[in-house]
């Protein structure tokens, strides 16, 4: 696994997908196994401590590149949703409208898009996470009908996938973050050679 940057209190992954982050030691964040990209991990106990904290108070500034099925009506804006446990599996998130019954103590759940390339039957889209929840790309860009290309878990019956597409085409393109000695460093991962190959055959 390549490592963006170490110092003494945390390395920067980028992990490739099929890789497990919660199997990795001192992760600060999590990403989905089939997710590639950026990967905070802790070296410290205090690190660990400090970082987890600036996650929590969303004082980290996260970009993700996505690949959707179809075309976006806007080409930016932000989606601003309630997000829990789907009660139908419990391997999945759902969407849930503020009036709507068992959204009672669900989460807050924000994303800010714009689209960076139309294709026919694609949209490249730029996502930064407002807010950090488990599943949140996926989840809410499915409930637009527009999920993840490749995402086995969220994508649609009989959904096409790009020519070539193996996994979710989901990846941690950035991390903006303070790290402990004040100063506020950007850790980039680009997109993997594989996602790259699938857009040249995209038409």
């Amino acid at each position: 696994m390549e490592t963006i940057y170490e110092d003494k209190d945390i390395k920067v992954l980028n992990k490739p997908a099929g890789i497990n982050a919660d199997d990795i030691e001192g992760r600060i964040h999590r990403l989905d196994k089939d997710t590639s990209g950026v990967l905070l991990t802790a070296k410290t106990p205090e690190s660990l401590a400090f970082f987890q904290d600036l996650f929590k108070t969303r004082q980290v500034k996260k970009i993700y590149i996505a690949l959707l099925v179809g075309n976006l009506k806007q080409d930016s804006g932000t989606i601003e949703t309630l997000l829990g446990r789907s009660p139908g599996d419990r391997r999945k998130q759902k969407v849930f409208l503020a009036n709507e019954p068992g959204a009672e103590g669900k989460r807050m759940a924000q994303s800010r898009y714009r689209v960076l390339k139309k294709f026919q039957n694609y949209d490249l889209v730029e996502i930064e996470l407002l807010t950090g929840r488990k599943h949140q790309i996926r989840a809410q860009f499915s409930n637009l009908g527009h999920p993840v290309a490749g995402d086995k878990l969220y994508g649609f019956k009989g959904q096409s996938a790009p020519e070539g597409l193996k996994r979710q085409f989901l990846h941690a393109k950035s991390v903006e973050i303070r790290i402990p000695d004040g100063s506020i460093k950007t850790f980039e991962a680009s997109l993997p050679e594989e996602l790259k190959e699938v857009l040249n055959k995209i038409t």
